[in-house]
């Protein structure tokens, strides 16, 4: 497999796969791979999980407030549409904040097209996003067993 997947194994029940799309989102999708390859998203819990929405993880403390301690990303918003299996960057009111925290769609959510940045697509896997238990925290909050690129 080449180096244009990001597999998240969760403790949801299996793996997510997810192509990665450098051509609309290069900064982010190298922040991704690098964030992963460091092991940094190993263990980490998805602290926000609204169904019919999205499931937001990627920050280190689960508390949704911080993020990794590299510098915060320039915005690279695109015209990907915020769909079902839509990967995304999550951010604060600065278009420029986002760091290492991001969230899958449920279902579409085209408000947020070129507001956050796109960086990927889940081609399988998605039943165990459906799965990861609700709430913002979740009681007990599914996880990212391993993240690993290609």
């Amino acid at each position: 497999m080449a180096d244009d997947t990001l597999t998240l194994t969760l403790s949801s029940g299996g793996d997510v796969v997810i192509k990665l799309r450098p051509d609309v989102a290069p900064g982010h999708v190298e922040r991704i791979t690098s964030l992963a390859n460091d092991g940094f998203y190993d263990g980490v819990v998805f602290h926000r999980v609204i169904p019919g929405f999205m499931a937001q993880g990627g920050d280190p403390t689960g508390t949704g407030y911080h993020g990794s301690k590299l510098p915060d990303l320039k915005a690279e918003f695109n015209a990907e549409p915020h769909v079902r299996g839509t990967c995304s960057m999550a951010r604060s009111q600065n278009p420029d904040s986002a760091n290492s925290q991001f969230f899958i769609c449920f279902d579409d959510a085209r408000f947020l097209d070129r507001q956050y940045t796109v960086w990927g697509q889940v081609e399988s896997g998605m039943e165990y996003i459906d799965a990861l238990p609700v709430g913002e925290p979740p009681a007990d909050p599914g996880k990212i067993l391993k993240a690993t690129v290609g």
